[in-house]
């Protein structure tokens, strides 16, 4: 009997420019812009494949928003990426005003999400951009959690007219979806069934979740766990089944635990079904310069703290 390896860990920034690539060959009228950012985003790739396909803008973050709802209101898909803390940092009125007012077909992918930037320090790394970009009506908010989910939803955002905001990282991450994902907007994933508590994560935290909910079944708890890859639409169904199911809930993100996943699952909850819930995520603080891997394990966000969480939330049945 052969067993096939799992692919090598990869950024979910990697992803961005083979997608890109994939769409223009398949035939999608795609148009992709960036902001001086190209090697980071790795939308170089479409400029090298198809360089009539790709626009650089310069610094120049608004205005690349601009042009973006320009060419999306001639027919074309559009691809606009820069970095999480500036986009929606530096141009969230043209976002607003530009691309959510007019609902355009503009997909708007922000690189190097969250404190795993590192040594880029607090002004680099975006902690707040999810709660920003689920507050706009109409906007579509996606994180994957590895290289493989980060195509699929990429690929995915061309097949809808809609504006999305779809979140990717710096760091390489174990690869979660060994054998392929499919990618379906407002869909969570079930990837471990439980009883007695369910994990909610989305992001590079999905993975440390899974380990957790392994030690949690080495401690005999049974642990759901639930990828919710799209925070708006939210999944509510399943959230309100895992709570009648489990009875307790755990949410897990690299975010600020104000606006972000962790918040939109509690008013699922408030309104249809209150259960107990605790959060591990980033508590209101900016972060600092250091390894990623380093400030993952300052600020809390570990296999480790999920197992301690999900026991503090099992104990307030």
């Amino acid at each position: 009997m052969t067993t096939t390896a799992a692919p090598p860990p990869a950024a979910t920034r990697e992803a961005y420019g083979p997608a890109l690539v994939k769409l223009a060959e398949a035939g999608c009228d795609i148009v992709a812009l960036d902001a001086d950012l190209s090697a980071s985003t790795g939308g170089n790739k479409l400029a090298a494949s198809f360089p009539e396909r790709w626009f650089t803008v310069g610094a120049a973050e608004a205005n690349m928003i601009s042009i973006a709802a320009g060419l999306a209101s001639t027919g074309k898909t559009v691809y606009a990426a820069s970095f999480a803390v500036f986009m929606p940092g530096h141009c969230f009125d043209q976002i607003r005003v530009h691309i959510a007012q007019q609902r355009m077909n503009v997909k708007l992918v922000a690189s190097h999400g969250g404190i795993s930037v590192g040594e880029d320090g607090a002004s680099a790394q975006a902690i707040e951009d999810l709660a920003l970009m689920t507050s706009l009506p109409g906007m579509n908010v996606v994180v994957p959690c590895d290289a493989v989910e980060a195509d699929a939803m990429i690929r995915s955002a061309a097949e809808d007219e809609e504006p999305w905001y779809i979140r990717l990282g710096r760091p390489k991450l174990p690869v979660v979806y060994t054998d392929g994902a499919s990618f379906e907007l407002g869909r969570a994933d079930q990837l471990r069934d439980g009883s007695d508590v369910t994990l909610i994560a989305c992001g590079l935290m999905v993975e440390p979740t899974l380990h957790a909910a392994d030690a949690l079944s080495e401690a005999g708890i049974s642990a759901r766990v639930l990828n919710m890859a799209t925070l708006k639409p939210l999944d509510d169904e399943a959230i309100i089944r895992a709570a009648e199911q489990t009875g307790a809930i755990v949410c897990a993100e690299e975010h600020n635990v104000i606006g972000g996943l962790g918040s939109a699952v509690a008013r699922t909850l408030a309104l249809h079904r209150p259960t107990p819930m605790e959060q591990v995520g980033i508590n209101d603080t900016f972060g600092q310069s250091g390894p990623w891997q380093s400030l993952l394990t300052k600020y809390g966000l570990t296999a480790e703290s999920v197992v301690d969480t999900a026991k503090q939330a099992i104990e307030r049945k």
